[in-house]
């Protein structure tokens, strides 16, 4: 089993809890992201999408994964299964650190996560209380004003990676 922890970071103008709509595990949430062939290392050409509420039985042994994929260049299947629980929303604290926040863990069989593809169904909130939802970040950055806290709010330099976790 090879596991991927999808980290984001981001420059955060008086927001924080920058994460999914529904919270970080949230089911209806759409991660988009390339595939690299662990066999072949040919890299899909389209993005492949996963959620946690999409799931299909394995065909050997028991339980289910997100995806059942096969590699157009090589034939080799490969699965991933998303392990929800360990993703924290990314504050402004770790942003102003200049750090990343875990938002999912992958569970990769015959493939490995690459290119994660910033879309809409985002949330965060001002400083000072205000709420904004349907954050669409398909353009890499927001921004907004917020009435309550009489201050612009912004969401800019985006990055996603993957990282090993052993």
């Amino acid at each position: 089993m090879v596991n991927f922890l999808l980290k984001i970071k981001a420059e955060l103008e008086n927001l924080t809890n920058l994460q999914p709509q529904d919270g970080c595990d949230d089911p209806n949430f759409t991660y988009l992201f390339k595939v690299k062939c662990g066999r072949c290392g040919e890299v899909s050409q389209k993005e492949t999408c996963v959620t946690l509420n999409e799931t299909i039985p394995l065909q050997a042994g028991k339980g289910t994964t997100n995806l059942v994929q096969k590699c157009k260049f090589c034939g080799r299947e490969g699965t991933i299964t998303m392990i929800p629980g360990r993703g924290q929303p990314l504050t402004q604290e770790t942003s102003e650190l200049g750090k990343s926040s875990p938002l999912m863990l992958f569970d990769c069989r015959g493939y490995e996560p690459m290119d994660f593809v910033f879309g809409p169904g985002w949330k965060a909130e001002s400083i000072e209380g205000t709420k904004f939802e349907d954050i669409d970040l398909s353009e890499g950055e927001f921004a907004e004003y917020d009435e309550k806290g009489e201050c612009p709010v912004m969401i800019s330099k985006l990055e996603a990676t993957f990282e090993l976790v052993k």
